[in-house]
């Protein structure tokens, strides 16, 4: 006996005498709830045995809640389970509350026969607390019933998600885009490798994000190219053409840090016309963890929480306000934002961060820079798959 046990009875004792319910519909409940009630697959098989002894399909009041089978004739209902497990497994579902032992004094199972012929007291295991914990049970299986299908959703969703980003490096490869293909394809694999062989949905979620940043990266880099192509295009329709001795020019999504050694700016610029759009939240946090802690209360959850920290990591790393507007004025706020969290990041690395934005900026301007490489190479050194490693 113990104090979980004697909760058990107490609650048992307090039956609604007017309630009711169907014995198969609350042990199918029971199935889909195990786990968190903590009974195994054996002592369901019991319980159900134990069920097949009670006379009615409605467990109520008014067909009393005691079954008194013996050990035999349990063994018999459970396909032979050996006496020592079907103990065991009687004891497992006293000790979850989901039956009650009412031992006679000499510790047999039986009932004895009322006046009338019906049954009188009867001695061995009570179901009450079935109809007692029905409500909790269901709700329980519901519980884990949307569990189940939250996880094959996100399943579903990170299997589609994976095969996009797939078919769309394949294209960009085949089709000869320029571009960081192959460690896109490498970051990909790493992400991939590190969701474990049974998931959960916390960790499928926490991946979904990542590679659906990923995608969204590859399909702005897609739709910038194919931009830029039509313009070239249209330029060359018109009769605008800008002096080039390079017959492959510079790629927007070209790598660097610092500005190429003998390129000539004047000569392979191409207008800047409009700011690009930005890479997703998620994308720049996780590249970028380092300015989570001067975001709005040590956090970033919007775009207008990274401008808020760039605001106070512009003035930490000594940018003036000048650099950093011209930033915003070229690339947009939002990157502007996300430059100055990559800088931070990368603040060992640079002498003069108010000179390297600025550089930075008349390159946009220039349509030589864009953020793609410089957040890929960010996430490969902070991604969840580096961290892992690390």
């Amino acid at each position: 006996m113990t104090l979980g046990m004697l909760a058990s009875q107490e609650s048992a004792s307090k039956v609604d005498p007017d309630a009711s319910v169907d014995k198969w519909k609350i042990f199918r409940a029971l199935c889909e709830a195990k786990d968190i009630i903590g009974v195994s697959d054996r002592a369901l098989a019991v319980l159900n045995a134990l069920l097949t002894f009670y006379p009615k399909n409605e467990i109520a009041e008014a067909n009393g809640f005691v079954v008194f089978p013996s050990n035999e004739q349990l063994s018999l209902r459970t396909h032979g389970m050996a006496g020592t497990t079907l103990r065991r497994n009687l004891a497992m579902l006293v000790e979850a509350g989901l039956i009650i032992r009412r031992d006679s004094p000499n510790g047999k199972r039986f009932a004895r026969r009322n006046g009338g012929g019906g049954l009188g007291e009867a001695f061995g295991f009570s179901i009450a607390p079935l109809l007692v914990r029905a409500r909790e049970i269901e709700a329980q299986a519901a519980r884990v019933m949307a569990d189940r299908l939250e996880w094959k959703r996100l399943r579903e969703r990170l299997t589609l998600c994976r095969r996009d980003i797939v078919k769309l490096i394949e294209i960009a490869l085949e089709e000869e885009i320029a571009g960081e293909w192959i460690e896109m394809q490498k970051h990909f694999n790493l992400l991939s490798a590190s969701l474990p062989r049974r998931p959960s949905a916390a960790e499928m979620e926490s991946l979904l994000g990542d590679l659906e940043a990923l995608r969204e990266m590859i399909v702005k880099t897609l739709e910038l190219k194919t931009k830029t192509e039509k313009t070239d295009a249209n330029d060359g329709q018109n009769g605008r053409h800008i002096h080039n001795s390079n017959p492959h020019p510079i790629s927007e999504l070209e790598p660097s840090f610092e500005p190429k050694q003998g390129a000539k700016p004047e000569e392979e610029a191409r207008p800047w016309r409009e700011p690009p759009k930005s890479f997703p939240l998620a994308m720049v946090v996780q590249a970028c963890p380092e300015i989570v802690a001067y975001g709005p209360g040590g956090g970033i959850g919007s775009w207008r929480d990274l401008m808020a920290a760039a605001v106070i990591v512009r003035s930490t790393l000594g940018v003036s306000p000048s650099a950093y507007q011209e930033a915003c004025d070229i690339m947009g706020p939002e990157n502007a934002a996300t430059v100055i969290a990559c800088i931070l990041e990368r603040g060992g690395h640079i002498n003069s961060a108010g000179g390297y934005l600025r550089d930075l900026s008349r390159r946009a301007e220039r349509g030589e820079f864009s953020l793609g490489p410089m957040l890929m190479a960010l996430m490969r050194a902070n991604g969840p798959a580096a961290r892992k490693t690390g």
